[in-house]
């Protein structure tokens, strides 16, 4: 005996030809039921690539990173945008009708820019390489087993803990021409005095070296490490095979520090790009001496002295890309190692 459904009865779930039941007019066939394959597909491709707990941490890990692509990279974006107008000053908004590439040519046909390029070329390649040599042989020197090693290691390393701005000022008292320490030192050869920072040919350098007392102790802190974690029998090897000292370490140790090089690099030519606050704080305004004069210098000035504002957004683009030069195949590196 068949018991008769009444088409008016809500509680009772109604049968379907395809197999599906239909309960409170919601749908879980065929169709419901893919939709929950893709559901769970797409769960377990994100698990695979990111983790398991990549949804559950995104309480997390989401809020920064919104607001770090905000605030950051909205803001590049944006700069990017006003380097394509002729916005000047505070007067009125941003064009964004006619965008051009007008303040890229102005920069590359100003000789001031171009000047301001070549210097902080200069500036990135002296001041990286010669901070490096300067904490390798620091390194090498303490991890001899010297004595007062830790002494030694708190002393070269102290500079780091200084800002740019104290660090200005002590080397503007040291560069001062009339009883500047670096004066009378080259004097009791009977040299100088030099006019350290007003000479345009030595200026650049002069800035170069005190920015390599300030962090050759970072160097040395990093490439000490790498010597660190070479073993022992790598040493004990190269001396059995008959190598000097001087050998060992130029064909055997130094090769190993590939690593230590490349990351202590990317690191003091991003501190190189920021030393527009050392030489602010070395003449106490937006113009350094001439010779001195950086893409991050000309890049305020042109914006805050000139109230052109387009350029120095332009100026802070070329900049931004000298950044991602040097920081990007870093990254590309890294991930090639599986260390990202």
């Amino acid at each position: 005996m068949h018991r008769a459904i009444s088409p008016s009865s809500g509680d009772e779930d109604e049968p379907r030809t395809d197999g599906g039941v239909v309960s409170d007019g919601a749908a879980t066939g065929p169709e419901s039921e893919s939709d929950t394959g893709v559901t769970e597909r797409l769960s377990a491709a994100i698990d695979r690539r990111f983790g398991t707990d990549f949804v559950e941490s995104s309480i997390f890990w989401l809020p920064p990173f919104l607001l770090m692509g905000l605030f950051v990279y909205g803001a590049v974006i944006w700069n990017l945008l006003i380097s394509f107008t002729d916005y000047e000053g505070f007067a009125n908004a941003p064009d964004y009708s006619n965008l051009d590439f007008e303040m890229y040519t102005r920069a590359l046909a100003d000789s001031g820019f171009i000047d301001a390029a070549v210097n902080t070329l200069i500036l990135l390649v002296a001041f990286t390489a010669g901070t490096l040599a300067v904490g390798l042989v620091l390194a090498i020197l303490i991890d001899r087993g010297i004595r007062f090693e830790n002494t030694f290691r708190t002393i070269y390393l102290l500079p780091m803990s200084l800002s740019f701005v104290v660090t200005a000022q002590f080397w503007l008292w040291i560069y001062n021409y009339n009883n500047g320490i670096a004066n009378s030192v080259i004097g009791v050869v009977g040299l100088g005095p030099i006019s350290w920072l007003g000479n345009q040919g030595i200026v650049l350098y002069a800035v170069i070296f005190a920015l390599m007392w300030q962090f050759s102790g970072y160097a040395m802190v990093v490439y000490l490490a790498g010597l660190r974690a070479i073993p022992d029998e790598h040493y004990e090897a190269a001396k059995v095979d008959g190598a000097s000292t001087l050998k060992m370490y130029w064909r055997v140790i130094i090769p190993q520090l590939k690593g230590a090089t490349i990351s202590a690099a990317v690191v003091l030519m991003v501190f190189g790009m920021k030393a527009f606050d050392f030489l602010y704080s070395l003449v106490g305004g937006y113009r350094p001496p001439n010779g001195a004069d950086i893409l991050a210098t000309k890049m305020v000035r042109e914006a805050y002295s000139n109230s052109q504002w387009a350029y120095g957004a332009a100026i802070a683009i070329v900049l931004f890309g000298m950044a991602l030069a040097v920081i990007g195949p870093y990254l590309v590196y890294e991930y090639r190692r599986n260390n990202l």
